[in-house]
């Protein structure tokens, strides 16, 4: 069978082998997936040791994205903006994509029915996981687009090279007070410690939608703190998950899998 695999520190937790699997059974595909957890320097020679293995593909995760990107020996054309990539593709060099925006965009557009155009959005966080769907947001044309950051000076290099696709600012966390958006997205991994970013309660105040890209069978430290400060709707990231694994899956194999059996799968797999 060929082989895919899931890079990241910590792995664990990770749902993408159940996804794939789903996937592969929905479509009749003949593929093996499996989790990887190189050290925090050692993913160059995981990929290569993976690709020595007759390796098809695979996905990256937190904390590598923007390493892997570094690793491709052609990138698509958003991978290559975003500067972080989720998907590898292995043939005689390494081929990388990102698919996380499509991921979020489809999440919130055809399963929460959250429009984006015209709206005031915030996105929380300035590494690879905001790079990689900054594009995607921005194609959506929101009014304003702002990216806090615990350190301002990332936030606004970020936004400087988005600067030519729409309206978009960085700023620091601090810069926040008063401020109000409809949309609020945590690019952070924060919660994978159980904390939550210093954040003024006015961003959600007026009854945003607060998404979260990270998941878990309970809501995120931030999700819970959203709600408990007026949000509207809240979101984990598990239907992004699905839907950037589904643009991945179609990259390797060539055939797009349905995703809302596969969400409604898991979210029954995590209820008590």
């Amino acid at each position: 069978m060929d082989s895919y695999a899931v890079f990241g520190h910590p792995i664990d937790h990770s749902l993408s082998p159940r996804i794939h699997a789903l996937f592969a059974e929905e479509t009749a595909q003949q593929i093996e997936y499996t989790r990887r957890e190189p050290p925090l320097d050692g993913l160059a020679a995981a990929i290569d040791a993976f690709r020595a293995e007759g390796a098809h593909g695979a996905n990256i995760t937190v904390p590598f994205k923007e390493e892997a990107w570094a690793l491709a020996d052609q990138r698509s054309d958003r991978a290559e903006r975003a500067g972080a990539v989720n998907t590898l593709i292995f043939g005689e060099g390494i081929y990388a994509d990102n698919t996380d925006g499509e991921g979020l965009i489809n999440d919130l557009r055809n399963n929460l029915g959250v429009g984006l155009a015209g709206k005031r959005i915030l996105l929380i966080g300035a590494g690879g996981a905001a790079g990689g769907v900054l594009m995607p947001l921005l194609d959506e044309n929101p009014a304003s687009l702002v990216i806090a950051n615990r350190t301002p000076e990332r936030a606004q290099t970020l936004a400087q090279a988005f600067a030519d696709a729409g309206n978009i600012e960085g700023c620091g966390l601090d810069e926040l007070a008063g401020e109000r958006f409809e949309v609020v997205i945590n690019a952070t991994s924060s919660g994978l410690e159980g904390d939550v970013p210093d954040l003024p309660a006015s961003i959600v105040g007026d009854g945003a939608t607060a998404f979260d890209m990270l998941y878990g069978a309970e809501p995120t430290p931030f999700l819970r703190w959203a709600e408990a400060n007026g949000a509207y709707r809240i979101r984990d990231g598990l239907g992004m998950l699905v839907e950037q694994a589904a643009g991945a899956f179609e990259l390797w194999r060539r055939i797009r899998p349905s995703t809302g059996p596969v969400i409604e799968t898991l979210r029954n797999d995590t209820r008590p």
